[in-house]
C-alpha cells in the first residue's frame, strides 16, 4: 500500500470515527487475537523459561541467584551484611521486587553452600520460616569466593535498566547445580534436578576427568532413606522413592529421626494423625521433639504391633514420598533435557575450560610483567634515559628511548609498543637511583618460575584440573559425607499392613454382614481395605469388600477377613453330593479369586449340602467322628476320619469318598496338628527384609525354630520369623537360630583400653542383648560363629623398644565358655597394631598338624579366606578398627 492510499484509509475511519461518536482524530483499529497471544504470549514465555524459572547449565543458577551473588560480591569485606540490606542491592539488577529476591537468598543460604548465615533462617525439618530481613544477616562463604568468582573470565552484560553491568554467567568451576540441587516451573514446562552429595560429585568429576565410567545419586539435606532402582538419571520418567528413618524405641514407641525430602514434620505429624483418623493405623499420641535434629516419639495402641505400624507408616501417611526428577537447563539461550551424569559431564568440562582461561591469562600477566621488568633493567642499567635530556620534543623522547633499546630487542618477550615507552618515561628519579639489580634479578626468576609451573599446568590440564577438585575436597569437603542411606525397598502391601480399627459383624439368619450391624454376631477385627470370605450350606462361598453392610447370603456357617494367595490356611470339608448322593471330604486352599464372583465348592449338583466345615490357620488336620442314620444290615454306624490322611488339593477338587450311607451327625473329636511344612525364608539383602519368593541369602526352614541377629554394636536378637520384621541397621549376621553354637568376640575395652576375647553361648530371649557396652566406647573389632577360631595379633612396634613378631591365638584354649556378661579375657597388655581373624582350624587338621614352616605358609595362605570352603556351615564377619 502506498504512502496517499495509507492516508486515505486513516482520514476515512477518521470520519467514520465522528459519525459513531468518537472524537475526530481518532483511529478505531482491529486487532485480532491470535496475533496478540503469538507476539505477547511466546515472548512472556520464553522470558519466564530463560530468565525466571530455568538454571543456566554453565553456572548452575537460576538469574535471581546469580543476581544475589553478584551483589553479595560487591558489598563483600569479609563481614555479615543485613539482609535487607542485601536485598536493596540486587534490585538494582533484579527488576521483581524485595519479596522474590528475600525468599530466593533464604533458599541459598539454608542449603549451607555458597553463604555463611547468621540468625533465625528458618528451619528445613520443621518448615519454620526465615525472621524478617533486618534481623538476620549473611556473607558469602569461603568457597563461594574461591570457587565462583573471577572478573577475569567473567563475560558481563548491561543490568534491566542498563545503569549498571551484571554477569551473563558466573564463572563457577564446580557443579553447583548437581550440588544444590532447584526447582522451578516455566510456562510449558519444569525443572527439577535434586541435590547430589559435595564429595561424591567431586569424585565423579575426576572419574570423568580419567576417562572412567561413574554413577551418581541424590543427596538429601534432611536424611531418610531413598530408593534410586528408578532414578533414570534425573531424567523425566524417573521416580525416587524416599522414607523417613524410623527405629523402634520399645515394643511401644517409634521414633522418627529422619523426614523425607520435601517433607517436613508438621506436615509429616498431620499425614500421621489424618492416617489414624481414618482407622488406617492406631496409635495414643504423638511428641515432636524436635529442635536441631528431628524426634519424632509415636506411642502406639496398647497390643498394636511395632513392625506392622512401621509398615502401614509407609503405607499411608508422608513417611514415604515419591519424587518424579525432570532435569531441565537452558544451554545456549534453549531449554535442554538432560541427565545428570550429562550435567555433570558438561561442568567438569567447562570447569577444565576455566581453569585453561585462568592459566592463560596468568600467563600473559607473567609475560608482561617478565617483558617491563626486562625493559625497566635496560632502561635503568645501560641509562637510556640520559639522552633524552638533550630533546626538545615529546616525540623526540620516545625516538631517542626507542633507539636506545634497539640493542636489546632480539632478547625481550615481545615487541616494544609505544606504551611501552611511556611506561618508561613515568619512572620516578628516586627508583632509579635507589634500583637494586640483584633484587629485580631475584623478583624475575621468581616469575619465570611461576611461568614455567604455569605452562606445566596448560600442558598437563587435565592432571591440573584433577588436582584441583582433590583439594576443592580436602578443604571443603569435611563434614559434608552423605546424609541419605540408599536402600532398595520393598513393595508394601496395604491390606497387610492397614490397622484392624473396625469391627466386623454378621447375621447369619438375614444374610448380612458389615461393620455397622453392631448387634448382630461379632466376627472379627479388621480395615476398611479388607475382604471377607463367606461360606454358605449349600457348598458355595463369596469374597466382598468389607463395608457397613452388605447381603453374603443365608445360611453362613463360616465368615472371616480373607488374606489373598494365603497358602497356609487350609478348609476342611465333608459335604454331600446332590440330594442322596455321596457324602465326599476334601482339603483345599482358597488363593487367587474375582472378588463378588460366586464359586461352588461341590460338584454343582442340585440339593448339595455342606455337613462338616473347618478353617485351620496353620494347615492343621483334626479328627472326627462320624454317625451314620440306621440302615439294615448297617453293622457300624460309627467310625472315626483323620483329615489329615487327605492330600491338599485345589478348591475345584471333587474329594474322596467318606461313606455311601447317610451321615446323621459329623462332630469332632480330637484337635488337629499342622500337616504342613515349615516356612523356607530367604533374606534380601538389599531390601534387609525377609521373604518367602527364594530372593537373596536362603536361611533354612522354620517350624518353631528363632532367627538369631547379629549387630555391627555388640549385640544380638532372636526373632520370630514374619515376613513384616524390621531389622536393626546395623545388623552385620543373620541366620537360622542353634543353641549349640558359640559365639567369639574380640573387642576393644574403651575404659580399659586394652582388646579382650569372650567366647559365650547365645540366651534365649525376645529382647537385644548386647555382650559388649558401647557406652564405655567399647567396640567389635571381630565376630565369629566358626568353631575352632584363630585369632593373629600383629604388634605396634614403634611403640615397644623391642619389636615382637605377630602372634597367633587359638581362640578355644586362650578362654572358656562364659556368659555373654563376662568382659572376657585381655589378648595382650602390649601396643596392638592389628588383629586379624584366621579361617578356623578343624580337629582333624590340629590332629595331623603340619610342620612349623608348613604350618606358617598355610595360615598365611588363608588368612583372607572365607568360611564358605568349610563344610560346617558357619560364617565369619569381620570388622577393621582404625
Amino acid at each position: 500500500m502506498s504512502e496517499n492510499e495509507e492516508n486515505n484509509r486513516q482520514n476515512e475511519e477518521g470520519k467514520q470515527g465522528e459519525e459513531n461518536g468518537n472524537p475526530a482524530g481518532h483511529l478505531v483499529r482491529s486487532i485480532h487475537l491470535n496475533e496478540m497471544y503469538e507476539d505477547w504470549f511466546l515472548d512472556y514465555a520464553s522470558y519466564v523459561i530463560l530468565e525466571r524459572a530455568v538454571p543456566n547449565i554453565v553456572d548452575g543458577l537460576k538469574p535471581v541467584h546469580r543476581r544475589i551473588l553478584h551483589a553479595m560480591r560487591e558489598l563483600d569485606d569479609g563481614r555479615f551484611n543485613k539482609v535487607a540490606n542485601i536485598i536493596g542491592h540486587a534490585m538494582k539488577y533484579h527488576p521483581h521486587g524485595d519479596a522474590a529476591i528475600g525468599d530466593a537468598l533464604v533458599q541459598l543460604g539454608t542449603k549451607n553452600l555458597l553463604i555463611d548465615t547468621q540468625g533465625n533462617w528458618g528451619n528445613i525439618h520443621t518448615g519454620d520460616s526465615a525472621a524478617a530481613p533486618r534481623y538476620i544477616e549473611a556473607r558469602l562463604s569461603k568457597f563461594a569466593n574461591e570457587v565462583v568468582f573471577n572478573p577475569k573470565t567473567t563475560t558481563w552484560k548491561a543490568s534491566y535498566d542498563g545503569r549498571n553491568k551484571e554477569p551473563l554467567t558466573l564463572p563457577v568451576k564446580f557443579p553447583l547445580l548437581l550440588a544444590q540441587g532447584v526447582e522451578g516451573i516455566a510456562v510449558g514446562l519444569s525443572s527439577r534436578i535434586l541435590p547430589h552429595n559435595f564429595n561424591e560429585l567431586i569424585d565423579a568429576s575426576v572419574r570423568i576427568l580419567q576417562g572412567k565410567d561413574f554413577e551418581i545419586y541424590p543427596d538429601f539435606p534432611t536424611g531418610g532413606m531413598a530408593d534410586f532402582t528408578k532414578y533414570n538419571e534425573g531424567k523425566r520418567g524417573g521416580r525416587v522413592r524416599i522414607r523417613a528413618k524410623i527405629t523402634q524405641a520399645d515394643r511401644k514407641t517409634l521414633a522418627i529421626t529422619e523426614i523425607p525430602y520435601g517433607s517436613t514434620t508438621n506436615s509429616l505429624i498431620d499425614s500421621i494423625i489424618a492416617a489414624n483418623d481414618k482407622g488406617k493405623i492406631k496409635i495414643r499420641k504423638i511428641d515432636d521433639n524436635t529442635a536441631e535434629n528431628v524426634e519424632i516419639l509415636i506411642h502406639l495402641a496398647p497390643g498394636t504391633d511395632p513392625d506392622t505400624t512401621i509398615d502401614a507408616l509407609y503405607a499411608f501417611t508422608n513417611c514415604e514420598v515419591s519424587i518424579s526428577p525432570n532435569a531441565c537447563v537452558i544451554d545456549e539461550e534453549k531449554p535442554r533435557f538432560l541427565g545428570v551424569k550429562d550435567i555433570l559431564k558438561i561442568s567438569t568440562e567447562n570447569t577444565v575450560d576455566l581453569l585453561k582461561k585462568e592459566l592463560e591469562i596468568r600467563k600473559g600477566e607473567l609475560l608482561e610483567q617478565l617483558h617491563f621488568s626486562s625493559l625497566e633493567k635496560i632502561f635503568i642499567e645501560e641509562r637510556i634515559y640520559r639522552p633524552i635530556e638533550q630533546c626538545e620534543t615529546w616525540e623526540e623522547v620516545i625516538n631517542t628511548i626507542d633507539k636506545g633499546l634497539d640493542p636489546f630487542k632480539p632478547n625481550l618477550y615481545r615487541e616494544v609498543t609505544r606504551d611501552d615507552i611511556i611506561r618508561l618515561t613515568e619512572i620516578k628519579i628516586k627508583r632509579i637511583s635507589k634500583y637494586n639489580s640483584f633484587k629485580a634479578d631475584e623478583a624475575m626468576k621468581e616469575l619465570k618460575k611461576e611461568l614455567e609451573l604455569v605452562e606445566f599446568r596448560l600442558e598437563n590440564l587435565v592432571d591440573f584440573a584433577i588436582d584441583y577438585f582433590r583439594k576443592i575436597k580436602k578443604k571443603y569437603g569435611k563434614g559434608r559425607e552423605r546424609k541419605s542411606e540408599m536402600r532398595s525397598f520393598d513393595t508394601i502391601e496395604a491390606s497387610m499392613v492397614a490397622a484392624a480399627t473396625q469391627k466386623l459383624f454378621v447375621d447369619r439368619t438375614e444374610g448380612f454382614a458389615g461393620t455397622g450391624l453392631k448387634k448382630a454376631e461379632y466376627v472379627a477385627d479388621c480395615s476398611d481395605i479388607d475382604d471377607i470370605i463367606v461360606f454358605r450350606k449349600d457348598g458355595t462361598f463369596i469374597v466382598t469388600k468389607v463395608t457397613d453392610k452388605v447381603f453374603v447370603g443365608k445360611d453362613v456357617i463360616h465368615i472371616d477377613i480373607f488374606k489373598r494367595n494365603d497358602e497356609r490356611t487350609i478348609y476342611n470339608m465333608v459335604y454331600r453330593d446332590g440330594k442322596g448322593g455321596h457324602n465326599l471330604a476334601k482339603r483345599f486352599a482358597v488363593l487367587g479369586i474375582t472378588r463378588d464372583k460366586e464359586y461352588d465348592l461341590t460338584r454343582g449338583n442340585s440339593g448339595s449340602k455342606i455337613l462338616y466345615f473347618s478353617a485351620n490357620p496353620n494347615g492343621e488336620a483334626e479328627i472326627i467322628k462320624i454317625l451314620l442314620y440306621p440302615r439294615p444290615r448297617l453293622k457300624k454306624r460309627t467310625f472315626d476320619f483323620d483329615f489329615s490322611e487327605l492330600a491338599i488339593k485345589g478348591r475345584t477338587a471333587k474329594g474322596n469318598i467318606l461313606s455311601r450311607y447317610p451321615i446323621q451327625k459329623i462332630t469332632k473329636k480330637e484337635e488337629g496338628i499342622s500337616t504342613l511344612g515349615g516356612l523356607d525364608y530367604w533374606f534380601d539383602e538389599e531390601v534387609q527384609r525377609l521373604n518367602t519368593d527364594e530372593k537373596g541369602k536362603y536361611l533354612g526352614n522354620f517350624k518353631n525354630d528363632k532367627l538369631f541377629t547379629l549387630m555391627k554394636s555388640g549385640s544380638y536378637k532372636l526373632y520370630t520369623p514374619d515376613v513384616q520384621t524390621h531389622f536393626e541397621d546395623d545388623l552385620i549376621h543373620i541366620e537360622k537360630f542353634d543353641p549349640e553354637k558359640v559365639i567369639t568376640a574380640v573387642y576393644y575395652h574403651g575404659e580399659k583400653e586394652f582388646y579382650y576375647v569372650k567366647r559365650f553361648q547365645v540366651e534365649e530371649t525376645d529382647k537385644r542383648v548386647d555382650f559388649i557396652d558401647a557406652e564405655t566406647g567399647s567396640k567389635l573389632v571381630h565376630v565369629t560363629m566358626a568353631q575352632n577360631p584363630w585369632l593373629e595379633v600383629a604388634f605396634d612396634n614403634k611403640k615397644l623398644k623391642k619389636p615382637l613378631d605377630n602372634e597367633e591365638i587359638d581362640a578355644t584354649e586362650f578362654i572358656g565358655i562364659k556368659s555373654y556378661k563376662a568382659k572376657g579375657k585381655r589378648l595382650t597388655d602390649k601396643p596392638v597394631k592389628e588383629i586379624k581373624l584366621l579361617i578356623p582350624v578343624r580337629e582333624e587338621e590340629k590332629q595331623s598338624a603340619p610342620s612349623s614352616e608348613e604350618e606358617s605358609t598355610e595360615k598365611t595362605n588363608t588368612t583372607d579366606s572365607s568360611d564358605d570352603d568349610h563344610d560346617d556351615g558357619t560364617q565369619q564377619m569381620e570388622f577393621k578398627f582404625n
